[in-house]
């Protein structure tokens, strides 16, 4: 099989494109496969790490109003299906295949110039732009969520297969529930809450918790806290100036830039709070934690609050808007939502009915269909 895979930006189309690629070379360890994306993303380090070549174009995404620097790069994004369709024509691959965002645009259209099936998927809820616009002319559109569905009226066929992530629910060995409990400061006998904010952090979410560790708000609750690599150093001298706070020291309290090991963290803790990307999302479901979502205000369409709302109509999450977000709101609903940890086991295994299984399996599975379809046809 010879596959392009579309890709490009941040971590969210990126690692499902990734997971896929992995997935078709463990079915078929032949296949050639080759990453569209462009030159400034997150695909220059992700891609060529994970041991596939890319390719790049000049595409971008862009907004609906209407200025001189909208208008550029719509050009730009425009003139950059030239390209694709080369890159295209010389690799001559069975299927292209788009993991959201703009560049799928482009390369799609490519594809579907040289009569190339493609197939396309949207991770969140709420299908973004790039997705709507191609879903009427992709072979199979995948999604991570029933909800993507409904709103998606004019895809040939769209199919449930869930995200691709690594992350998965697991049973820690005593030792090792021990031996992270040691490497974090944490108490066996006080509840866990992991906070994070994506890979960089969030400011609103740092700031709320800030001042819940400043004012010892977390009595009876313990924070695992990755606060992004960028904003550590910065709440480290906030913590020490301010309040005299050594980071290293503060009780049942662990600060850290990044969260490496989040697939063991996450199946450690009791609790989770944090933005609602649709990986996330899919990494909390999986491993079936309850959780407080704090929706990215200003994410495309506002689809992290549709992301959160999945969880939260099974009775699985809270959602706090960003606007509502103060220390006292936050540390209220924790401290409420620990009281009863009956009540979060419940919460977490009506998370992990959410989760769909084999996802890259069924991803690989459609895939072959939809170029066996085409070879047919």
């Amino acid at each position: 099989m010879k596959v392009i895979i579309a890709a490009a930006g941040t971590g969210g189309h990126i690692n499902p494109g990734i997971a896929i690629a992995n997935e078709i070379k463990k079915q078929e360890p032949n296949s050639k496969i080759i990453f569209i994306g462009t030159n400034r993303g997150l695909e220059n380090d992700l891609v060529p790490r994970a041991g596939y070549e890319l390719k790049t174009i000049n595409a971008y995404g862009f907004d609906r109003t209407i200025s001189l620097q909208n208008l550029r790069k719509m050009y730009q994004t425009w003139r950059s299906i030239k390209k694709a369709k080369k890159i295209i024509k010389k690799f001559k691959p069975n299927v292209v295949i788009g993991t959201g965002g703009y560049i799928c645009v482009p390369v799609g259209l490519a594809a579907k110039a040289q009569n190339i099936p493609l197939v396309i998927h949207e991770s969140n809820a709420f299908p973004g732009m790039a997705i709507k616009m191609l879903s009427s002319k992709a072979n199979k559109v995948l999604v991570g969520f029933e909800d993507a569905k409904k709103r998606l009226p004019k895809a040939k066929e769209v199919i449930v297969t869930g995200t691709p992530t690594k992350v998965k629910k697991m049973m820690l060995t005593h030792s090792k529930k021990q031996e992270l409990l040691k490497q974090n400061r944490l108490k066996e006998s006080l509840p866990i809450v992991l906070c994070f904010g994506g890979s960089q952090g969030a400011q609103s979410i740092n700031h709320s918790l800030t001042q819940i560790i400043s004012q010892k708000q977390n009595k009876n609750y313990q924070i695992v806290w990755a606060a992004g690599p960028s904003q550590y150093e910065e709440i480290k001298q906030l913590l020490k100036k301010e309040h005299n706070l050594d980071i290293e020291e503060i009780e049942n309290v662990k600060i850290l830039p990044y969260i490496y090991n989040m697939e063991e963290m996450l199946n450690l803790v009791d609790l989770v709070v944090c933005r609602s990307g649709a990986m996330t999302i899919t990494e909390i479901a999986n491993v079936g934690k309850p959780a407080i979502f704090i929706p990215f205000p200003f994410a495309t369409e506002n689809h992290q609050e549709y992301n959160a709302k999945v969880l939260e109509s099974v009775g699985a999450a809270k959602i706090i808007l960003d606007k509502n977000l103060t220390a006292q709101t936050l540390n209220e609903q924790i401290s409420k939502m620990v009281e009863d940890k009956n009540k979060l086991l419940q919460m977490g295994k009506k998370a992990n009915m959410v989760a769909t299984i084999n996802t890259e399996q069924k991803i690989y599975q459609e895939v072959k269909k939809t170029i066996n379809f085409q070879n047919i046809g």
